[in-house]
């Protein structure tokens, strides 16, 4: 039986699985439901996922039924959240933020997080990363699994489903939830009802309570006493003891009766489709509308309810009317706030109506998504869930109505009616100072949109009266007028208050005789509209006030000018007239005749005087200095005075000005003015010295404008260095642009503009030399573009033609010929290559610069330092790399001008004598020659080199001693020529390194070079010998023409 019940559950199961995540309709999915939750097995074997026996014992277990079935209803209503969480997980448009889960929703807080188990049915859903503020979808989680989302909630939908019925007394197998929680199975503490008498609430202090049951059969019920049944007995006896009630008969109510009404105590009527509801249901079973009022037919008066007239944002803590959605000032929503109830009795529209399989994938029309925290609510509500904000655009939800059902008309008892209120005069006084305030308001802000202040429109309403007029009509229209009026009783008031002041010189007060003199001080004079303006403003729009306020303002006006110096009381009254009373103003009026010698001095075409700094005024001089070269305090005026004064300092007054900005240190500043240049010798300020930016020298501008003068116009642009240290390597290529693109602004501002176009010539030449279409001619060394295609090129300068590839002078017999095959026509058929001889390859496989590619006919021995003499590139002749002073090879401690050199060098190789190089182009199979050419001059080596004499550099013969089987050339030019052979064949002569020389190359390539334990001598350097043929190769940039 149970593996038959388990199949169908598991049916079941499947069916309203694949209906809740795929297209099936709700009415499938409440089928399913109730279905599970009818099957008769207990909830350990039932629910597969969800330990609902735990959250049912840890949340519902209690001594008492009451409490137990409060537990199970909070447990239910945490589980209607749960379902709603899932819900949206399945729903095909899932919120935006279905993510994650915050801890700080009030509804999460009060339902979800107040049971025990509610997390974890959601990290079932997938909820399983914490976070600070709540619970989220792993980051590597794109979508939920709908499958075990909606299993899931599918039980959570049956476990509420089956909480409900047990809660309602309808669950058709209660005994296993009985099992679990044994509380219940008690009963309530009053026994079973037998009998609910109504009694008045108008009787209840009035009359006993053992008044007849005929009386109480006549009055309107109103309040219900329940008696047991146990004690009728006890009660009947003790009634009768009494003398007066001997013959008194107790009447039994009716069963029917008793049914009636203890069914009224376990169901209510829903006010809006008449459904008869238990009493433990909290929705409308067809409407799932709210229950509105008590159970029974009782009708207490409900307590007013707390109206919410203002409520403070929880983000900037500003207190908004209660109306309002929004925060006024952050525009952030009103969060976990309901709506205030309305004070009246109407049936209202419910807030938070349960759906218990609303919105699944199979009725999408019922959803709506709150604005405000993207929540998925369903259509009966009209109020978010989460966030208790209304729907923007409320939709009208269709109520099935039902023929009302029979109730029986109770009579209603007589109310005597009541007297009215006596109106409070203090709300009255308030009441009408709130009209009055918002009448104010409405005129203020009407005369700010016509540019009137609000004290214009209060002194105009209380002017204009309550008449018709506006305030702003009235002042556009009688203020004038009223100003003028003013102005010209100020004026003619001189005569009559003179007299009324003489008048009461004796009799009158000393306070009213003080202000009549300034009265009479003041007469006579004219006033402006603005003047009176003010003064009616501040007298309230008294006439008679303004004009004593006035002319009190005018003269306290008058006298503050004359003691600023001013004593003409006439001309003072006149520039307070035409300044609008503003003293400001009339200062400035008053000031520019006095300013005039000033302005024509400024304005004026004339040189500004020299500062005459033995001036005996030192304020004097400090002033000049303040205003004309604008020194930042009163005391570095001082402190440039101070140092200008001393004998034994030959500063410039702009020197010393400059120095003191910087600083105000006295021993600083001389520091500063008197910097010694190194090449001149001479002191000089600092702002008259230059410096470059590639070191910290500091010459004088006059030596350093020499210097650069001289190296543009005799020296290559590679000599254009500091003249102190002779920085920067000028070899680096990634400083050179970085230090020309600087040294260029320098220049343009200290050498003359003929050598600063020498300078830029030249500048744009060593750029052209990087050119890979840059050639040089072979004739007259003149360099220039060559664009064209064809091996023969005629040099723009000298008109001469030589090879654009091999850069030999042109002949007839290369045309058609590619270099190599002319070279070998050239040795076999020119007499005077042949007569030449090895010279002749030595010279032809000279030196070219790697820099600028320019060719230079001269062989490689000797130094293998080589300078370019077009680019001022230095380089070892035998491998191409640069010499230089700043290495950036990594652990070289080699310090000044050097070269690290390749083991194939000629740096290295030329130490090797003829027979070990002749040995080594055996191994390989390469022939060298040995034999004197003829018609060579025997006993002098012919080969061309570069030479040091005097200073210069010049190009001549070797003039060595030739040695036998060395083919006519000295020793050093015969090694020369057979490492041309062993470069031009990559040959490595590595095999033949002797053991010193092979471990000195390891430590110089930086190889590692350890002995192993218990290894031989030939082992030991047979490894390493192919460490270093493995770890460091043949020179890359070594000469290889063949």
């Amino acid at each position: 039986m149970a593996s038959t019940l388990s199949d169908q559950l598991e049916e079941v199961r499947c069916h309203a699985e694949a209906c809740l995540y795929s297209t099936g309709s709700v009415l499938e999915v409440r089928a399913g439901i109730s279905a599970m939750a009818n099957i008769p097995l207990p909830p350990s074997v039932k629910y597969r996922y969800i330990a609902a026996e735990t959250m049912i014992i840890e949340n519902g277990v209690n001594n008492i039924r009451k409490e137990t079935i409060g537990s199970l209803q909070r447990l239910s209503t945490a589980l209607n959240i749960l379902e709603k969480y899932g819900c949206n997980l399945t729903s095909s448009s899932r919120p935006k933020y279905w993510r994650a889960v915050k801890h700080n929703n009030p509804v999460f807080r009060a339902t979800v997080d107040a049971i025990q188990g509610g997390r974890a049915v959601l990290c079932l859903y997938g909820y399983s990363n914490q976070q600070p503020d709540g619970l989220s979808f792993p980051d590597e989680v794109v979508e939920p699994d709908i499958e075990k989302v909606a299993a899931v909630t599918l039980e959570v939908m049956s476990l509420r489903m089956e909480l409900d019925m047990l809660i309602k007394e309808a669950h058709p197998h209660p005994e296993f939830f009985e099992r679990i929680i044994p509380s219940l199975n008690q009963k309530d503490d009053f026994g079973p009802i037998s009998d609910a008498v109504a009694i008045p609430s108008s009787l209840r202090e009035s009359q006993p309570l053992y008044m007849s049951l005929a009386s109480l059969s006549q009055s309107p019920t109103s309040a219900f006493l329940p008696v047991r049944t146990a004690n009728a007995s006890t009660s009947t006896s003790i009634s009768t003891r009494h003398t007066e009630r001997a013959n008194h008969h107790r009447t039994v109510v009716t069963s029917s009766k008793m049914r009636k009404n203890h069914s009224s105590l376990l169901s209510w009527h829903c006010t809006h489709c008449t459904r008869v509801n238990s009493n433990q249901d909290i929705l409308c079973e067809t409407c799932e509308r709210p229950r509105l009022a008590s159970s029974g037919s009782a009708k207490d008066e409900f307590p007013q309810p707390f109206t919410i007239t203002e409520w403070q944002c929880k983000s900037c803590t500003v207190v908004n009317a209660g109306s309002s959605i929004l925060c006024a000032v952050c525009e952030r929503p009103r969060l976990a706030t309901k709506p205030p109830a309305t004070p009246t009795r109407p049936t209202p529209t419910p807030n938070r109506p349960a759906a218990p399989v609303l919105g699944m994938p199979g009725d999408p029309d019922s959803q709506w998504m709150c604005q405000f925290c993207t929540y998925i609510n369903y259509t009966p509500a009209s109020v978010c869930e989460m966030c208790d904000l209304p729907r923007p655009e409320p939709t009208k939800m269709r109520v099935k109505l039902h023929p009302p059902s029979q109730v029986k008309k109770v009579p209603v008892l007589s109310v005597k009616p009541k007297d009215p209120p006596m109106e409070d005069p203090d709300l009255t006084r308030q009441k009408l100072m709130k009209e009055e305030g918002l009448k104010l308001i409405l005129l203020i802000r009407d005369g700010e949109k016509k540019g009137v202040s609000p004290e214009e429109v209060y002194t105009g309403m209380r002017v204009s009266g309550v008449g018709n007029i506006l305030p702003c009509d009235w002042l556009k229209a009688e203020l004038p007028h009223l100003l003028d009026q003013i102005c010209a009783t100020a004026t003619s008031s001189r005569a009559a208050d003179l007299k009324a002041g003489q008048n009461q010189n004796g009799t009158g007060t000393s306070e009213d005789t003080g202000v009549e003199e300034e009265q009479t001080r003041g007469g006579g004079v004219t006033l402006s509209r603005a003047e009176a303006k003010l003064a009616w403003l501040s007298a309230g729009g008294d006439t008679e006030r303004a004009v004593k306020q006035a002319l009190r303002d005018r003269h306290s006006k008058v006298k503050e000018l004359c003691s600023l110096g001013f004593t003409d009381e006439v001309r003072c009254q006149e520039v307070l007239r035409q300044s609008e009373g503003e003293v400001r103003g009339a200062l400035s009026l008053l000031q520019r005749p006095l300013m005039e010698p000033f302005h024509q001095r400024m304005w004026s075409d004339q040189p500004e005087p020299p500062i005459d700094i033995n001036h005996p005024d030192k304020q004097r001089v400090c002033r000049r200095l303040l205003a004309v070269y604008d020194l930042p305090s009163w005391g570095r005026c001082e402190l440039a005075l101070s140092l200008l004064q001393e004998r034994t300092a030959p500063y410039s007054l702009d020197d010393v000005v400059q120095a003191v900005r910087e600083s105000h240190d006295r021993d600083f500043i001389r520091r500063v003015l008197a910097k010694e240049c190194p090449i001149c010798l001479s002191d000089f300020p600092h702002s008259k010295m230059q410096s470059l930016t590639s070191c910290q020298c500091s010459v004088c501008c006059g030596c350093f404008q020499q210097h650069f003068t001289i190296a543009v116009r005799d020296k290559h642009i590679r000599d254009m260095v500091c003249p102190v240290c002779w920085e920067p390597d000028i070899n680096d290529p990634e400083h050179l642009n970085s230090y020309f693109s600087t040294l260029d602004i320098q220049l343009r501002e200290c050498l003359e503009p003929e050598v600063y176009d020498l300078f830029h010539k030249k500048l744009t030449e060593q750029a052209l030399i990087k050119d890979p279409k840059f050639l040089w001619c072979s004739h007259c060394s003149y360099g220039f573009i060559y664009d064209g295609d064809q091996l023969k090129v005629t040099c723009f300068q000298c008109r001469n033609s030589f090879c654009a590839q091999c850069k030999k002078p042109w002949e007839s017999q290369h045309g058609g010929l590619s270099c190599e095959r002319y070279q070998c026509w050239k040795r076999e058929n020119d007499p005077e290559y042949q007569r030449q001889g090895l010279a002749g390859y030595l010279r032809d496989n000279g030196i070219t610069c790697p820099n600028c590619r320019f060719q230079y006919a001269l062989s490689k021995g000797g130094c293998m330092h080589f300078s370019c003499s077009q680019c001022r590139y230095q380089f070892c002749s035998g491998c191409n790399n640069p010499f230089h002073t700043t290495c950036a090879v990594i652990h070289c401690s080699v310090t000044g001008l050097h070269a690290h050199h390749p083991r194939d060098c000629l740096f290295y190789l030329r130490d090797w004598e003829p027979g070990r190089l002749q040995a080594l182009l055996q191994n390989k199979g390469v022939e060298f020659n040995t034999d004197t050419p003829p018609g060579t001059q025997a006993g002098l080596c012919g080969v061309i080199e570069q030479k040091d004499e005097s200073g210069q550099q010049t190009d001549s013969a070797c003039g060595a001693q030739t040695q036998p089987g060395h083919a006519g050339l000295c020793e050093k030019h015969y090694r020369e020529y057979l490492v041309s052979l062993i470069n031009s064949h990559s040959i490595d002569p590595a095999p033949l390194f002797n053991a010193n020389e092979l471990v000195l190359a390891c430590r110089r390539y930086q190889v590692d070079d350890a002995r192993g334990e218990l290894e031989d001598d030939v082992t030991y350097y047979t490894r390493i010998l192919e460490k270093l043929i493995d770890e460091v190769p043949l020179g890359d940039k070594v000469p290889r023409k063949k």
